[in-house]
């Protein structure tokens, strides 16, 4: 399992050392009813769940001009509002200083998508904000090389940082998990993330736009946990097969309280067992 992280808070939300955290929602805000659809699924589900809601006000990284980014910041983030206005902590991602400025008033977690997990100028202006900073591991980059991503954003004073795993390029649009490397990132020091929906994505694979296979989502979020995972990010759809973007990753709505209920069961399994290293 590596090391006890230290007791999480996320807005308004306290996590235990112990427990699990969801980061859960839409890939893209396609509209204010789904969104708020969503979140008042998921707020039911946080009774019993640590549970963060996710939504991209803008996904900037598309497979094609043609595909949809959504609603933009300024109408993105009001709508996310009412949203933490209801009790979930809120997360999106940015991609520029000047977002993050902006976003940095409302979010209670900034994420910094993969592609981008490098810009010394981002880390750091997401730093300032003293949010914290869900930092989304390169597909080209190595697990110990998260750990200078990490101390950009350390640099400003704020110890508040996650990574997140997504799968790693292989090649012909496939993405791998090497959960190896994922156990090495737990010594970096932070919360430990496994998105297993992006991890089933196949980047390009439907020539506009991405493809992906959800029926793998299950089994790679129970290894996450077997591996010491902290959270576990999931995209979440009512209707995945008629979304906007991501659809063939993402995973039914209703399927969502049988996935939680399973993962915390093996989490809570893990923590009755006798933990030891062997090296």
């Amino acid at each position: 399992m590596g090391k006890e992280r230290e007791k999480l808070e996320v807005g308004g939300l306290e996590v235990e050392s112990s427990e699990l955290f969801f980061i859960l929602g839409p890939c893209v805000i396609e509209s204010e009813s789904l969104i708020d659809y969503v979140s008042d699924f998921l707020l039911d589900l946080s009774k019993d769940y640590k549970i963060i809601f996710k939504s991209s006000y803008d996904k900037a990284n598309r497979s094609s001009i043609r595909s949809f980014r959504g609603p933009g910041l300024k109408e993105g983030l009001r709508i996310l509002l009412k949203v933490k206005e209801k009790g979930l902590p809120i997360l999106s991602d940015c991609h520029s200083v000047e977002e993050i400025r902006e976003a940095g008033k409302v979010l209670d977690v900034i994420q910094i998508p993969a592609f981008l997990c490098r810009q010394t100028d981002l880390l750091v202006e997401a730093g300032k904000t003293g949010r914290w900073v869900n930092i989304k591991k390169g597909q080209f980059m190595s697990p110990w090389e998260m750990g200078n991503a990490v101390e950009k954003v350390k640099s400003t004073g704020n110890r508040k940082v996650m990574v997140t795993e997504r799968g790693t390029f292989f090649g012909y649009n496939y993405l791998v998990n090497d959960f190896k490397g994922f156990m090495s990132m737990r010594d970096i020091g932070v919360p430990l993330v496994f998105d297993a929906t992006h991890s089933v994505q196949l980047p390009g694979g439907m020539g506009e736009r991405s493809g992906g296979e959800r029926k793998f989502v299950e089994g790679l979020a129970l290894s996450a946990v077997c591996c010491g995972a902290d959270g576990i990010f999931m995209e979440v759809h009512p209707e995945p097969d008629k979304a906007l973007c991501d659809g063939p990753n993402m995973v039914p709505l209703g399927k969502v309280p049988y996935l939680l209920e399973k993962i915390t069961k093996v989490r809570k399994l893990l923590g009755e067992l006798p933990q030891e290293t062997l090296d």
